[in-house]
């Protein structure tokens, strides 16, 4: 297949690589879960381990996504502190690649996310003992249990919340005719963000 839907000029890029993501996001809203992002961690015996999450903030702070905290990813972000998140949009042929810190939210960004939340949602990320070995049946009877004692709102677990991730490193991909694909990447560099061209 030959990638002919775009380029991609550094010229034409946003100073501010957060402002570049937001647009590019903007322009892939019409795709199926345009904010599918893989968030790629590694474990303390140096082997990664990636799966996909939603994109629930894009702010200055960084990109903010909800999990299990006692999830096998969240075992090793707090182990580690640094994740790579990568997105991918088939249709417009583009991709981007992000490498940063990774910390909490607070409780009550937490909670106040939890909160707006669908009760079934709600009742689903309570019940789920998420990454270890479980039952169909047992999993049910949690949320069954738990719907009896929540029926209109669950309380947000202790074990359930946000993480923002910080860039340090956003690369912005375009495909191109015969694999000469742009790539434009931002590195942060005492607090001021460098652009440069990389090769395919």
């Amino acid at each position: 297949m030959d990638y002919t839907h775009g380029t991609l000029d550094e010229a034409q890029m946003l100073e501010n690589p957060r402002e570049q993501l937001a647009v590019w996001l903007n322009d892939a809203r019409d795709q199926i879960e345009p904010n599918a992002m893989t968030v790629s961690t590694v474990a303390q015996n140096g082997k990664p381990s990636s799966r996909v999450v939603l994109l629930r903030g894009l702010s200055e702070a960084g990109l903010t996504f909800y999990t299990n905290y006692e999830s096998r990813k969240g075992a090793q972000i707090n182990a580690t502190g640094a994740v790579c998140l990568s997105f991918w949009w088939g249709a417009l042929e583009r991709q981007v690649r992000i490498e940063g810190s990774i910390a909490k939210v607070s409780s009550d960004e937490s909670d106040a996310y939890f909160a707006s939340r669908p009760l079934e949602s709600q009742l689903a990320s309570a019940a789920s003992p998420q990454s270890q070995v479980v039952t169909r049946t047992e999993l049910e009877a949690r949320v069954t249990a738990l719907r009896l004692e929540y029926p209109v709102a669950v309380p947000r677990p202790a074990h359930w919340g946000g993480y923002v991730v910080a860039p340090e490193y956003m690369e912005f991909w375009q495909g191109r005719k015969a694999r000469l694909h742009d790539r434009i990447a931002y590195s942060l560099q005492e607090g001021v963000w460098q652009r440069s061209r990389l090769a395919p």
